[in-house]
């Protein structure tokens, strides 16, 4: 009884934090399930991808990536390179996830940036159990996007109208959360590095092979220039 109540308050501690995240989840999740119908999919491939892979925006990559000559290499590569900032995520996440038990495998799969914002920052209170509080974070912002992807499938195998363009979502997407990390940031090296390693990439590989180059890239010079740009910020702060 006494596990009980402390799940049952985990959850309910839980909750407001991810109320947010519902609105955005849900919306992208439908816009996601309408694009994989516009390319073709029925609505289980929308489903099953939203509940077993998770990943956000690079289930929208993968839409594109099934429709073209299998190339496993690059499905790993692109794959790597967009969600390469989880690598930095798991590490700082080592210590959080270390007594949680058997939840620690479902919380390294559904690591997101919300969810991650969420369980690094937010004071979770001593009568609340840690692990469970992170688990059901994790569960309700995955909730909500397989909700938001379930709608979409099935309204868009359903409910016929014009999706030319809908492919624009994911750009829409990029430049929400380009804009969103620009107002945080006090100072703008990373992004402008970013935009100015893309668009060499663009004019040197062309629009269809940029985009490999371009995280490499991106992820090499800010590798190198991590300590300085540290150094800059404590002095900023």
């Amino acid at each position: 009884m006494k596990n009980r109540n402390q799940i049952w308050m985990a959850c309910r501690s839980a909750f407001p934090y991810t109320v947010p995240i519902l609105t955005g989840f849900v919306f992208l999740g439908i816009a996601y399930g309408i694009f994989m119908n516009s390319l073709g999919f029925s609505a289980i491939y929308p489903i099953l991808m939203s509940l077993l892979i998770f990943a956000g925006s690079m289930e929208f990559v993968a839409a594109n990536l099934l429709l073209v000559a299998f190339n496993p290499i690059n499905a790993l590569f692109l794959t790597l390179m967009v969600n390469a900032r989880h690598l930095f995520y798991g590490i700082s996440m080592l210590d959080k996830f270390r007594e949680v038990g058997k939840k620690k495998p479902y919380l390294i799969f559904g690591l997101c940036d919300e969810s991650f914002s969420i369980n690094c920052t937010v004071d979770i209170p001593k009568s609340v159990d840690k692990g469970w509080f992170m688990f059901f974070v994790t569960l309700f912002n995955h909730s909500y996007w397989v909700i938001g992807a379930t709608i979409g499938g099935i309204l868009g195998s359903h409910v016929k109208f014009n999706t030319e363009g809908l492919e624009f979502v994911m750009t829409a997407l990029f430049i929400v959360i380009f804009i969103e990390q620009w107002m945080k940031e006090k100072k703008h090296h990373s992004a402008l590095a970013g935009l100015g390693l893309s668009a060499l990439c663009l004019i040197a590989f062309g629009g269809d092979y940029f985009i490999i180059p371009a995280m490499i890239a991106i992820l090499g010079v800010l590798t190198l220039l991590r300590k300085p740009l540290e150094k800059e910020e404590v002095r900023a702060a």
